[in-house]
């Protein structure tokens, strides 16, 4: 924590951040409840003068470790948003996974962000696994659902090096049918999808500025921040990073490189991108993909429909 503050106190500087211009806050990455919440007090401290009075402040929360007494005092910080990694309400896929919490405590941690006053809570559900059918992934969804919450994030099961699952390929269920059917029953029940992996009776401030491709201070061991045409990396190593809070990875990006950003990114949301930015080559993809009905024209800017595909159709455009 205090390797954080360290931290933070410099890319407030390198963004040049004035009072009152910051935003949104998202406290993630890891499990920022294994943290005492007095532990977070200087850093809300530190920039308290630079968050708007509006600014949405998000913290990702596990359910087996965000008690009442925490969730109370993130709150009392200035907290307004808590977003649960819950995965799933079945008992045998949670086990399936490896999380550390039951359907019992992944409910009580949300009747309990309810008692301490957040209005806005998200939680997370993973879908094909090798366990799923329509059955469980309905179930999981109405459990959610009937929690009062306003948003939800869902994430297809992906096989990464150096974690648990890695060579687990028979682990994954990973057809279009399915990922489609979640899809639409969250959305079903009220939710709009508003970007790929995100549904929301309310829609994160905070996502919805990485879409846009705006400015972002990455803090902490892992994290990585976005400003103008360049990405810092702070050591990935936590031990590193609490040696030298300060060292930063400085990567450059070309203007080919934030195009095609530009367009990848605006394909995964409903954000879109203007025509202004195509080539004449690309222009002639985007008619085609109009034409075909993958795209739609609204007000000078082209928007995606189905973001199952969004990977597809921005390859096509800038290949």
């Amino acid at each position: 924590m205090d390797a954080i503050l360290a931290q933070t106190k410099e890319e407030l500087k390198r963004f040049s951040a004035k009072k009152n211009s910051i935003k949104s806050l998202f406290i993630g990455g890891g499990t920022p409840s294994s943290i005492p919440h007095e532990l977070y007090k200087p850093f809300f401290d530190l920039v308290h003068d630079y968050l708007m009075d509006s600014c949405e402040i998000t913290t990702e929360a596990n359910p087996n470790s965000a008690n009442l007494t925490w969730l109370d005092g993130m709150k009392k910080l200035g907290v307004s948003r808590v977003s649960f990694g819950v995965q799933s309400f079945d008992e045998e896929k949670l086990k399936f996974l490896g999380r550390n919490h039951n359907k019992t405590q992944a409910i009580q941690a949300i009747q309990n962000a309810k008692k301490a006053g957040f209005e806005n809570i998200s939680l997370d559900l993973i879908y094909a696994t090798k366990l799923d059918t329509q059955e469980l992934l309905e179930e999981d969804i109405k459990t959610a659902m009937s929690l009062g919450i306003n948003h939800l994030s869902s994430y297809a099961l992906t096989i990464e090096e150096n974690t648990k699952f890695q060579d687990k390929h028979e682990y994954t269920n990973n057809t279009t049918e399915l990922a489609t059917f979640f899809i639409e029953k969250v959305k079903e029940l009220g939710f709009e999808q508003y970007e790929i992996s995100n549904f929301g009776q309310y829609q994160s401030i905070h996502n919805l500025g990485y879409w846009r491709g705006e400015d972002y201070i990455g803090v902490g061991s892992g994290a990585v921040g976005f400003l103008k045409n360049k990405r810092f990396y702070p050591p990935n190593e936590i031990e590193k990073y609490i040696e030298n809070p300060l060292h930063v990875e400085i990567e450059s990006l070309s203007e080919k490189d934030l195009h095609v950003e530009k367009i990848f990114l605006a394909l995964r949301s409903k954000i879109g991108f203007e025509k202004s930015i195509l080539s004449e080559r690309e222009q002639g993809k985007v008619t085609l993909l109009e034409e075909e009905k993958k795209l739609f024209f609204k007000e000078g800017r082209y928007y995606n429909q189905d973001y199952l595909l969004a990977d597809e159709i921005a390859l096509f455009i800038l290949d």
